[in-house]
């Protein structure tokens, strides 16, 4: 099988108004196995997006490279797909035709979109809801075709910015949940944003916490234990305490 880990090889961005530049990222380094999920916590406005969107091709380095195996990432590609906090549905399509359209753009033909997107809209637990409008869905559901939309096109990464931010508490953790479970069927790796450091724990592989702004990597921390986790296990909440008490260097609070 050829490589398909993702390789952060000393990424730096500076965006530059007038005279004035300002350091967002500074040499930050990271590789990423096929098939792990990394969350990515620390500062608002530390550049946890801007690391994203460096990752999609979304916007360009200043220095150093995003590699998808030997293949370098200079731009947009199908390798790649991403799940944001808005949603960003089409509000006139209904949830097969949302799921479709990354299809449609690449030319597939009709019978093979409906039966890929048919699979996935499955997998999100929606195939009673498929010819829905988007108005008609919750903000879940709506999260789900979001996912279900990212993973059609078996991009070889998803990158997910605060993909559960919007949601109510409840509705987030059975989200969570349904992730688990969307990555044991799919094995896809994840690139996750998240202010939450108890929803990173719950679902990640390692942590990687930044400094604040320019943001360069803290720590990496390996979760240890298999998934499903349990929140109230006194490791996990220990492990949690830690990892706040770190932020909160930054003056960062959950």
């Amino acid at each position: 099988m050829s490589d398909q880990n993702i390789h952060i090889d000393r990424l730096s961005k500076v965006f530059r108004r007038d005279d004035k530049e300002t350091v967002v990222i500074r040499d930050f380094t990271l590789d990423i196995k096929q098939g792990e999920l990394v969350s990515i916590v620390g500062p608002s406005g530390c550049g946890k997006t801007t690391i994203l969107r460096l990752i999609a091709g979304l916007e360009q380095a200043t220095s150093g490279e995003v590699r998808i195996g030997d293949k370098v990432c200079s731009g947009p590609g199908p390798d790649r797909g991403m799940v944001f906090q808005d949603f960003a549905l089409f509000p006139w399509r209904n949830v097969r035709k949302n799921v479709e359209f990354g299809m449609e753009v690449s030319g597939l033909p009709k019978e093979e979109r409906a039966a890929r997107a048919k699979k996935y809209i499955e997998i999100v637990g929606l195939e009673k809801f498929a010819e829905s409008r988007i108005y008609e869905l919750s903000g879940g559901m709506k999260q789900r075709v979001g996912i279900a939309r990212a993973l059609v096109t078996n991009p070889d990464v998803i990158l997910m910015d605060e993909p559960f931010g919007a949601l109510d508490a409840q509705t987030r953790n059975i989200m969570q949940a349904g992730l688990i479970r969307i990555l044991d069927k799919t094995d896809q790796t994840i690139v996750f944003v998240t202010h939450s450091v108890d929803e990173a724990i719950f679902i990640s592989d390692r942590i990687v916490i930044l400094s604040k702004r320019p943001a360069v990597i803290k720590e990496i921390v390996e979760i240890p234990w298999p998934r499903p986790r349990d929140r109230s296990d006194p490791e996990f909440t220990a492990l949690r305490k830690r990892i706040l008490k770190e932020l909160e260097s930054e003056n960062v609070m959950d």
